[in-house]
C-alpha cells in the first residue's frame, strides 16, 4: 500500500490552499494514501445553487460545497462527452490523441495509458461505474471493475486505498428531448422539486416559446434529480467510515445538452462545474469552503488525481496537476476544440483566458447549425428552425442560424457571458485579438494538432504509424508549422491567393487539401487556375481531389468534379466517402446528376454518417420528408 507524509505532500496541498496558514510540516505517524472518488455526470453547466442560481434546487451538492474547494473557472476540453472522456482518462488533448472526432475509433500509443493504471500499480482498487466511452478500445489492465455493479465496497481489502467513478446519464440531452427517459429519471421528484418553466431566465439565442421554455425547465428538474442521486453516494462514504479520508471531485463532461451548448467551444458548452472535497487530515481549517478562481481544464483532471495519491504524472500528460506537490505555474489559458460531430465536419478552435474567449473557425464557409441528426430530432432545435422560418427570432438567436461564420470570433466573458457580441474589427480589442490568436497558433504546434488533417487522411497514415498519435509526432515543427499557416491562409480572404496556389505544389497533401480549400473559398480568384484544379483531381489523396472537386463545383464547372465525387462515392476510404457526401450536398442543385448514387448510399452502407448526408441530400434535391422508408 502506498503511503506519503503529512511532511510532504500534504503541506504542499494545504499551502496551496491557504498560503496564509502556518501549517505544522512534521508529523510522526504517515497517513494512508486518500481514497478518491469522482461524481460524474453529463451535459450540465453550472446550473447548481452553489454557484449561484437561483432557480437550481441541489441541496446535496451545495452541502459538498460548503466544505470544499469550488473551482468557478473550470472548461472542458470539447463541448462533447467522447473526445472529452478521452482527453480526462489519458491527460492528452484529444487533437493530439486523434480521438477528436465524435465517434471514431483510435489505437492508444504504447507509451500512453489511462491514469487509473498507475494507481492500480500503486495499489489502489479502480472501479468505473459505468461509462467509459474514451473513443478508443479500453485497455483490460484499466479498472479492478467496469461495469453497473462496480464500487469501491467490492474490494478484497476494506483497507485498500480506492478510486472510484461514478456516471451519472440521466442528464444527457436524451433526457431532455426524450419525454419518456424525462420521466423516467424524474420520477421520484416531489412537487417542490419542480420547476415553473415561466419563471426561468432563457438565454437569449434561443426563441422564447413554451416549447423552449420547456426544455430549459427539464434541464433543471434532471439536475435534481442528479442532486439525489450524488447525496445517496456521498452518504454511503459517510455511512462506511470514507468520508474524512476520501478526495471527491464532482464534475460535468460539458456544458448543457442544447442547441449552441452541447458541441461548442463557448461558455455554454464548455465551463462546467467542478467541487473538489479534500480530506479533513489535508486540513484542519477547511470546514467553511473556499471559491477558487484559477483557470481549470478537464484535461488537468487526471495529472491532478495522480498528485493527491502522491504519484508523479508521466511527462506526456498535457494537463497540469492543480493539487499536490511541485504543482506548475498555474494556467494563462484553457483550450478547446470542435471537430467531426456525428456526419458533420466542422474545424473550431478556441483560447479562453479569465476573461475573454477566442474562437478559429477552420470551416466558415459552413453553417452554425448545420443539420445533423440527433441534436435535429430535439424540440429546441425544431424551435429554432420553425420560429426562424417565420423570421421571428431575435437578434441574438438569428446569430447563429446564418450560413456562414466569421473566420474569427472574440467575446469579452465580463460584459457579454452569452458571447453574441463579437468584438473582432473593434480597436479597442486588437492586442488582446493578436495575444489570443498567437496562444491558438502556438499551440496547434506545440500540441501536435491532427484535428487539421483530413479524416481519410488519418485513416491512410495511422495504417503506416500505428496510432493516430504517432502521425505528427515525429514530424519536423516546419511540416506542422506549414499545416497549420495553410489552413488559416484557407480561410483568410486577406490573404495573397498566390500563396495558395504555390501551396498546391506541396510535397504532403495534408497542405496541398488545405491549399484547395482556401481557392474554393474564393471562387471568383479559382476561375483562373481550373486547370491547375482540373489537375488535382488525378492527386493521389483522396482529400484532396474531393478539395478539388468542391472549388471546381464553386466556379461552376461540375462535369469532371462530378464524375470524381461519383467515384470517391464508392472508394475505399470510408471517411473520404463521407466528405464526397457532404460536397455534393453542401452544392445543392449542382448534386442533382448524382441522384442514382447519392441513393446507392442508402443500402449496403456500413457507415451510418455517410448514409444520414446522403438521406439529406435527397429529401432536398427531391423535396421529401425522407427518402429513407
Amino acid at each position: 500500500m502506498r503511503i506519503f507524509k503529512l511532511s510532504t505532500t500534504l503541506f504542499a496541498v494545504q499551502a496551496f490552499i491557504f498560503p496564509s496558514i502556518s501549517i505544522a510540516t512534521t508529523q510522526e505517524t504517515p497517513i494512508q494514501s486518500p481514497n478518491i472518488i469522482w461524481i460524474s455526470c453529463e451535459d450540465i453547466s453550472p446550473h447548481l445553487g452553489c454557484y449561484g442560481d437561483k432557480n437550481a434546487i441541489t441541496p446535496n451538492i451545495d452541502e459538498l460545497a460548503k466544505n470544499s474547494i469550488r473551482y468557478q473557472n473550470a472548461f472542458t476540453t470539447a463541448g462533447v462527452c467522447a473526445p472529452c472522456r478521452s482527453a480526462i482518462i489519458t491527460g492528452v488533448y484529444q487533437s493530439t490523441l486523434g480521438t477528436h472526432h465524435m465517434r471514431c475509433n483510435a489505437m492508444l500509443p504504447k507509451n500512453i495509458k489511462p491514469f487509473p493504471v498507475y494507481l492500480k500499480k500503486a495499489g489502489y482498487y479502480c472501479t468505473n461505474n459505468s461509462k467509459q466511452d474514451y473513443q478508443f478500445k479500453t485497455p483490460s489492465n484499466v479498472w479492478d471493475e467496469s461495469n453497473k455493479k462496480a464500487h469501491w465496497k467490492n474490494r478484497p481489502d476494506p483497507k485498500q486505498p480506492f478510486f472510484a467513478v461514478f456516471n451519472f446519464t440521466g442528464c444527457h440531452e436524451s433526457g431532455i428531448s426524450s419525454e419518456s427517459k424525462y420521466k423516467q429519471i424524474t420520477e421520484n421528484l416531489t412537487p417542490q422539486q419542480r420547476q415553473d418553466a415561466q419563471q426561468l431566465t432563457l438565454p437569449p439565442y434561443y426563441p422564447d416559446t413554451p416549447i423552449v421554455r420547456e426544455d430549459w425547465k427539464r434541464n433543471y428538474e434532471l439536475i435534481t434529480a442528479m442532486d439525489a442521486w450524488a447525496g445517496e453516494l456521498i452518504q454511503e462514504l459517510k455511512d462506511a467510515n470514507e468520508y474524512e479520508n476520501t478526495v471527491i471531485m464532482y464534475w460535468s463532461d460539458h456544458g448543457i445538452g442544447l442547441p449552441r451548448a452541447k458541441r461548442w467551444l463557448y461558455d455554454s458548452g464548455t465551463h462546467i462545474p467542478l467541487i473538489v472535497k479534500l480530506p479533513d487530515s489535508f486540513n484542519q481549517n477547511y470546514n467553511a469552503g473556499i471559491t477558487e478562481d484559477e483557470l481549470i481544464s478537464s484535461l488537468d483532471f487526471a495529472p491532478t488525481v495522480l498528485k493527491l495519491a502522491g504519484l508523479t504524472p508521466p511527462s506526456h500528460m498535457q494537463g497540469r496537476a492543480f493539487l499536490g506537490t511541485d504543482l506548475k505555474p498555474q494556467r494563462d489559458y484553457v483550450y478547446g476544440a470542435r471537430d467531426r460531430m456525428d456526419e458533420r465536419y466542422d474545424i473550431i478552435r478556441s483560447v479562453r483566458d479569465s476573461k475573454f474567449r477566442y474562437i478559429r473557425n477552420y470551416e466558415p464557409h459552413k453553417a452554425y447549425y448545420q443539420y445533423m441528426n440527433t441534436p435535429e430530432k430535439g424540440a429546441t432545435m425544431k424551435e429554432l428552425r420553425r420560429v426562424n422560418a417565420l423570421g421571428k427570432l431575435s437578434a441574438e438567436a438569428k446569430l447563429f442560424m446564418q450560413q456562414s461564420k466569421p473566420a474569427e470570433e472574440l467575446y469579452d466573458l465580463d460584459g457579454d457571458p452569452h458571447e453574441v457580441n463579437n468584438l473582432i474589427g473593434n480597436p479597442k480589442y486588437t492586442n488582446v485579438l493578436k495575444r489570443l490568436r498567437q496562444a491558438h497558433l502556438q499551440w496547434v504546434v506545440e500540441t501536435r494538432d491532427v484535428g487539421l488533417i483530413p479524416e481519410s487522411e488519418i485513416q491512410i497514415r495511422e495504417g503506416k504509424v500505428g496510432a493516430r498519435y504517432n502521425i505528427l509526432k515525429n514530424a519536423t515543427p516546419d511540416l506542422i508549422e506549414q499545416i497549420r499557416n495553410t489552413a488559416n491562409l484557407a480561410v483568410d480572404n486577406r490573404s495573397h491567393f498566390g500563396d495558395l496556389k504555390d501551396a498546391m505544389g506541396h510535397t504532403d497533401s495534408i497542405v496541398r487539401y488545405w491549399a484547395l480549400v482556401g481557392i474554393g473559398n474564393r471562387p471568383t480568384e479559382a476561375a483562373n487556375c481550373k486547370d491547375l484544379l482540373v489537375k488535382a483531381l488525378v492527386d493521389a489523396s483522396p482529400c484532396v481531389r474531393i478539395a478539388a472537386s468542391r472549388a471546381l463545383l464553386k466556379i461552376k464547372e461540375p462535369q469532371q468534379a462530378l464524375t470524381t465525387l461519383k467515384n470517391e462515392l464508392t472508394g475505399e476510404h470510408e471517411w473520404a466517402r463521407l466528405r464526397a457526401a457532404i460536397v455534393l450536398d453542401e452544392s445543392g442543385e449542382a448534386a442533382r446528376p448524382l441522384i442514382p448514387e447519392l441513393k446507392r448510399c442508402l443500402t449496403d452502407q456500413p457507415n451510418k454518417y455517410i448514409t444520414r448526408v446522403a438521406n439529406r441530400t435527397l429529401n432536398v434535391l427531391l423535396d421529401t420528408d425522407n427518402v429513407v422508408k
